[in-house]
């Protein structure tokens, strides 16, 4: 499973977090804002281009390793962590970045 489906997968549950946790909201807007700048998807007109699927995609593996390798266990609340992994979430789901699920063939 690529990085990019395995955080979508642990993650895009919290999304339902946002309807009673505006600060929680707050915070992943401004994770997703920053990760737009750090990978070059920001644009000078007011609508933002989708982040390269593979540069997302190394930066989630990178992100990834640095919270193993610190040992790190998601907390009940929120934390940079969590934040920063649903903010990656988002960007896949607001752009589609994942393939879509092959059906079954009868």
């Amino acid at each position: 499973m690529s990085p990019l489906a395995r955080i979508s997968t642990s993650y895009g549950p919290r999304f339902a977090e946002f309807a009673f946790e505006p600060a929680f909201t707050a915070a992943v807007d401004q994770h997703v804002a920053e990760l737009r700048e750090r990978l070059g998807a920001a644009t000078p007109d007011l609508s933002p281009q989708p982040p390269h699927p593979e540069d997302l995609s190394d930066y989630a593996l990178g992100f990834l390793d640095a919270l193993s390798e610190m040992d790190w266990r998601e907390p009940v609340g929120h934390d940079y962590a969590v934040c920063r992994l649903t903010a990656i979430t988002w960007l896949v789901k607001r752009h589609g970045l994942l393939p879509e699920p092959r059906k079954a063939q009868d």
